[in-house]
């Protein structure tokens, strides 16, 4: 496991994407192609100080206490690839 993906739940989401730069992850833990998908970023990012100062977060989507933010994100029901990834800057979703 990678130190440089947080793992981002109910409790500290607003706080990850008010970061100034953040890549935010969006899987479920039966998805396969996600669990693939965090281990390449994570092997990518390694140790190496690359892309110092961007925050990288995973949010498994069908584990519970999520509702804050599904409903602060109500586009949310319209993802229907996953994973998804997400690029905020100082808060707001860029990407």
């Amino acid at each position: 496991m990678n130190d440089r993906i947080e793992i981002i739940d109910g409790g500290n989401w607003e706080e990850f994407l008010s970061s100034r730069f953040a890549v935010l992850m969006l899987a479920k833990t039966t998805c396969e192609h996600c669990k693939a998908w965090i281990a390449e970023l994570g092997e990518a990012l390694g140790d190496t100080g690359r892309y110092e100062g961007v925050r990288f977060g995973k949010m498994f989507l069908d584990k519970p206490g999520l509702v804050s933010f599904k409903r602060a994100n109500p586009w949310l029901a319209e993802v229907g690839d996953l994973p998804t990834n997400l690029l905020y800057v100082d808060g707001e979703r860029i990407k």
